[in-house]
């Protein structure tokens, strides 16, 4: 007894078996997540230090260089890098794709740790870690802003109520706030009145520093009761510093306020972020490393109407910009397309069988076949994104051949005058062989893909795992449902009446084949010029083979758009700022420009990103968006411009303001110096 006769003569079994792998299926799908593509990111960490005060050089000799050497002797990594600038230092330790992402933090702070030895005494605060690539956009931006209370307020709710509790969601690497406005009390002294009072700006320092602290006061103990002393010495306004005396002179006190203006202000002044053009506070959401970007996104979208509840109705929050939304589209349209193909596959069938019955039978092993790969892909961890839809979409193709060819040697058994369910059992122990060769024949083509390495072997892994489990399921499906639904609902050449439609169709058919007769003829009488064309359809293969453009992974359409503005390196803060808000207003002008949001950070580089218009409200793909806004961003003076469409997947772990970017290496600093400006 062959495994199709045990099936056939268990008709229940069969449908039991197969609705349980229909029902498993069914049950993954909704539990899949949702990605644009398979996992594959570097698992990157971004170690920041800070010495306030120090030179880039200073930076790089006594902080980026000591912390270097310690995490060159961690296993796994496959690039580091620093970026040294005044007071700060970052750097970047991307490791390979076999590395755990958690481990390797553990590694980073142990080193960090063993570092701390070398490292400047005067460091205000020890090195600290993060989980994230900084060559990678945001996968969430939120803006807050206020039209009612100061922006130090505003960044108060941004900071401790929204930044943190979005920073404990799985899968969130860090929260950047924009243009924060941390609220400072300045002093600005006048250099003439400290010299007519004879006081020095170290003695303003000291006496600032010792009015205003914030010590235990103590406990006063009684036989019956205790009590605990709260006094706040902590100043918290200007109005607070102002009587302050910061020495004595002839007898008389000097206050603060005698020698200079105490103001209320921000610690920082030279950050500034607009949204829609309206000053506010601006919260880039990143992710971790190989964490899915539609889950973490649904996360923190949980958090929002809690988050409205709880701000004041003064402070808006809106969404600025949300990556998952082109990734669910996009999703969206691919499984559209993989429903449209199952349909036309079904259609084609039936155009040539011309027979429902007949249609069904073999039509039933496409849902089969893919909706009980989504349960495997479940197991195995696996989402649903590009590539593994396109996988399903390809095996469309490839999971109903098996069933034609069963289903055509039941019709063949049967035209010989066998009952259906004998013809059944004849036909599937003549073809089972081949349906099982022709199976494993079609999955030894994806076997080499399983085996790639890098990141292409980490893209493909998803999609050959995916289109493989859809054949090996659609050949089980076409040696068991298939032959057992031939054996039941086949119906014989006498047993049917025809139509209009069945001899039309078959009339058309003749008329193929007979041309196609007449075209085999001249194709066999003229052999020697049918060569020659085969001959040049392969050189010209070749040909378009090495001449046409290569790339990673096509430009994508996501409706996202980021830029850096970069002005000369003795521009101020201010005239920074106006020139980069001109350049946001250029590109919101723009009819396919939803949102912009700016921020300024202080130097001569600032950011701005764009969320364009839903795709079928525009008509223009980023890519093209782009190139019409170059000549107009170009005619603002003063900054240089660098817009880019975001790649769908971040390689590399460094921040560059274009699409490609030129890394000059030398022992000698001045050596890069000189040469630097050369090459540029």
């Amino acid at each position: 007894m062959n495994l199709s006769q045990l099936f056939i003569q268990r008709p229940i079994m069969t449908v039991l078996v197969c609705f349980a792998i229909v029902l498993f299926g069914a049950v993954a799908f909704r539990a899949l997540p949702v990605a644009a593509l398979p996992s594959v990111d570097y698992p990157t960490i971004q170690v920041n230090a800070a010495l306030p005060g120090a030179s880039p050089e200073t930076m790089a000799s006594t902080v980026a260089t000591p912390l270097e050497r310690e995490f060159s002797t961690i296993a796994g990594i496959q690039q580091m890098s620093s970026t040294n600038s005044q007071g700060s230092t970052s750097i970047t330790v991307q490791f390979t794709l076999d590395r755990s992402i958690d481990a390797a933090a553990q590694d980073v702070q142990a080193h960090i740790a063993s570092a701390g030895g070398r490292l400047p005494p005067s460091m205000p605060r020890p090195p600290s870690y993060q989980k994230v690539n900084p060559a990678e956009q945001a996968v969430l931006y939120l803006a807050l802003s206020s039209d009612s209370l100061p922006l130090y307020t505003v960044t108060d709710y941004a900071d401790i109520m929204l930044a943190q509790r979005i920073s404990m969601v799985s899968g969130v690497s860090r929260v950047q706030v924009y243009g924060e406005q941390k609220y400072a009390v300045r002093v600005q002294l006048d250099p003439d009145k400290l010299a007519a009072h004879n006081i020095g700006i170290d003695e303003v320092q000291r006496a600032i520093a010792a009015s205003n602290t914030n010590l235990p006061t103590g406990q006063l103990n009684g036989e019956k009761q205790a009590f605990t002393i709260e006094s706040s010495g902590t100043l918290a306004k200007a109005a607070d510093y102002r009587p302050i005396i910061v020495a004595w002179r002839n007898g008389t006190p000097v206050r603060l306020e005698q020698l200079g203006n105490v103001i209320d202000s921000v610690d920082n002044d030279k950050l500034i972020a607009w949204m829609n053009n309206v000053r506010g506070v601006i919260l880039a959401i990143n992710r971790q490393p190989g964490t899915n970007t539609v889950e973490v996104v649904d996360n923190v979208r949980r958090l929002l109407p809690q988050f409205q509840r709880e701000l004041p109705p003064s402070v808006r929050l809106s969404v600025a910009f949300d990556q998952s939304r082109s990734i669910r589209n996009s999703i969206r349209d691919v499984e559209f397309t993989l429903l449209l193909t199952v349909c036309i596959v079904i259609l084609v069938i039936f155009l040539f069988l011309r027979n429902i019955s007949a249609t069904l039978i073999p039509g039933a092993a496409v849902p089969f076949s893919i909706v009980g790969t989504f349960a495997v892909m479940y197991l195995l961890g696996y989402s649903l994104n590009y590539l593994s839809l396109m996988a399903l979409t390809l095996s469309v193709g490839f999971v109903v051949d098996d069933a034609i060819v069963m289903l055509e040697n039941i019709v063949r058994h049967m035209e010989l005058g066998e009952t259906r369910m004998h013809a059944a059992v004849s036909a599937a122990r003549e073809i089972g062989f081949t349906i099982v060769s022709m199976t494993i024949s079609l999955v030894a083509v994806f076997i080499p893909v399983l085996f790639l390495g890098g990141v292409v072997g980490r893209l493909l892994h998803e999609f050959s795992v995916t289109i493989v489990v859809a054949i090996l399921i659609s050949g089980f499906v076409s040696l068991t449902l298939t032959p057992m639904l031939g054996s039941r609902f086949l119906k014989s050449e006498h047993e049917t009446r025809h139509g209009f439609l069945y001899r039309a169709l078959g009339g058309g058919f003749d008329l193929l084949l007979r041309w196609y007769e007449v075209t085999l003829k001249i194709a066999l009488r003229y052999s020697p010029i049918t060569l020659a064309v085969a001959i040049l359809m392969l050189v010209g293969t070749g040909y378009l083979f090495f001449t046409m453009p290569t790339g990673f992974i096509p430009s994508q359409d996501s409706g996202f758009m980021f830029g850096v503005t970069q002005g000369p390196q003795d521009i101020s803060f201010e005239s920074m700022a106006r020139h980069h808000r001109a350049i946001a207003e250029v590109v919101r002008a723009d009819p396919n420009v939803q949102e912009v949001g700016a921020f300024v950070v202080g130097g001569n580089q600032a950011f701005f990103f764009a969320g364009m218009k839903p795709r079928a409200e525009r008509i223009l793909s980023v890519d093209q968006i782009i190139e019409e806004l170059r000549p107009k961003v170009a005619a603002i003076p003063g900054l240089f411009t660098f817009m880019q469409n975001p790649p769908p997947i971040t390689v590399s772990g460094q921040n560059s303001a274009s699409v490609y970017q030129l890394t000059l290496q030398s022992a000698s600093l001045s050596e890069i110096y000189t040469w630097a400006p050369q090459l540029a």
